[in-house]
């Protein structure tokens, strides 16, 4: 069965960083356009940051500057570098691929303490 693994979250304070990971098992997985998600307690989940497979970027305003989306072809992988981390940042974190979209991974937490 087709997964999508994330990992890298964990607790740090604020100002700190994180970097997250996605494993896709797909073959299709360079030309998937993926995003990174995010799920805060009570609130719905919201994408924050996207890449095509071009390699364009596009991030939602509340992480521009602090979040950086990468991806690595060769390793089916994709990164999300969280920096300058604030309590808000706080979420359970998911990749997936926006326009074909597959069954949600466990996602990771991130925790961000003040």
């Amino acid at each position: 069965q087709v997964q999508l693994v994330e990992s890298g979250g964990g607790l740090v304070q604020a100002g700190g960083s994180l970097r997250l990971s996605c494993a896709d098992s797909r073959s299709t997985f360079s030309i998937n356009v993926f995003g990174w998600y995010r799920q805060a307690p009570g609130k719905q989940r919201e994408l924050v940051a996207q890449i095509d497979s071009g390699g364009r970027k596009d991030y939602a305003d509340s992480v521009k500057g602090r979040f950086t989306i990468s991806r690595d072809n060769a390793k089916s992988t994709v990164y999300l570098q969280l920096n300058s981390l604030k309590p808000e940042d706080t979420a359970v974190y998911f990749c997936n691929t926006p326009y074909n979209l597959m069954a949600w991974g466990q996602g990771t937490q991130v925790t961000v303490s003040s």
